[in-house]
């Protein structure tokens, strides 16, 4: 029996963000006290995270999906988030557009707009190219071929020569034990500085990419000052990312 509800739990867990006690406590049937018990053992064997006001399963993500692949998942939350990313932004504003398939949604937001866009995504760069009233910069790099966004020492040391008013940038996994997480060194390096050099740091992301870990740690979430993302994002997701001091948006 305990299998069997260990299965119920991690089946649940794979299908949600974040969970209560009291959610397994319905969906299995068994006590809260059981539960708990439960959750501590899958705990230690390093199946789940225990944390304030829930469960979440332990997921480390090992593979880099590509800008197609990507582009069919979740397409309507990347919409609704990128329409309120747009919101922050000012005419004349020099603002850092991450790799991504939401920020090229934001790209696509901001053509009647005048501003200084700097950013590492080639399909942006060829965007924003047409439109005369933005003044386009791309990093430079080498490209990575998942992303189709340049990476390597040349690109970060463009980045490390400005000061934007906001940077935008975009993530396959976070949460707030692991904060911002990517599956390359070099992906990790290109997003650090791209927070570090910027006035206001805006992480754009669908809620299915929370809880989720990937190899190569970017930053704690506490280093951003607005998350933006889907109103899939569980309760208890959302409050524990709030009392990290963060502005969170939900779509």
């Amino acid at each position: 029996m305990a299998d069997d509800r260990s299965k119920q739990i991690i089946d649940y867990l794979k299908q949600h963000n974040l969970v209560t006690v009291n959610e397994l406590v319905q969906i299995t049937g068994a006590s809260a006290a059981t539960i708990r018990r439960e959750l501590v053992r899958l705990d230690k064997d390093g199946v789940v995270y225990r944390v304030h006001g829930g469960v979440t399963l332990h997921r480390f993500v090992a593979d880099q999906p590509t800008t197609s692949q990507k582009e069919r998942v979740h397409p309507d939350e990347k919409a609704a988030i990128a329409a309120a990313a747009v919101k922050l932004i000012k005419p004349n504003d020099a603002i850092v557009l991450d790799a991504g398939t939401t920020t090229i949604q934001i790209a696509r937001g901001v053509l009647h707009m005048p501003l200084r866009v700097i950013t590492n995504d080639l399909r942006i760069g060829l965007l924003l190219a047409e439109y005369q009233q933005i003044e386009t910069s791309l990093t430079g790099g080498s490209i990575d071929w998942s992303s189709q966004s340049c990476i390597g020492p040349h690109a970060t040391s463009f980045l490390q020569t400005i000061h934007p008013t906001i940077t935008f940038v975009s993530c396959n996994a976070f949460s707030v034990q692991t904060g911002i997480t990517a599956p390359t060194f070099d992906k990790a390096y290109m997003k650090r500085t791209l927070l570090h050099q910027s006035g206001r740091r805006v992480l754009v992301a669908d809620s299915s990419k929370y809880g989720v870990t990937q190899l190569f740690e970017v930053g704690p979430l506490a280093d951003l000052d607005v998350i933006i993302t889907d109103k899939g994002l569980n309760a208890a997701a959302a409050e524990e990312i709030r009392t990290q001091g963060i502005e969170l948006i939900l779509c």
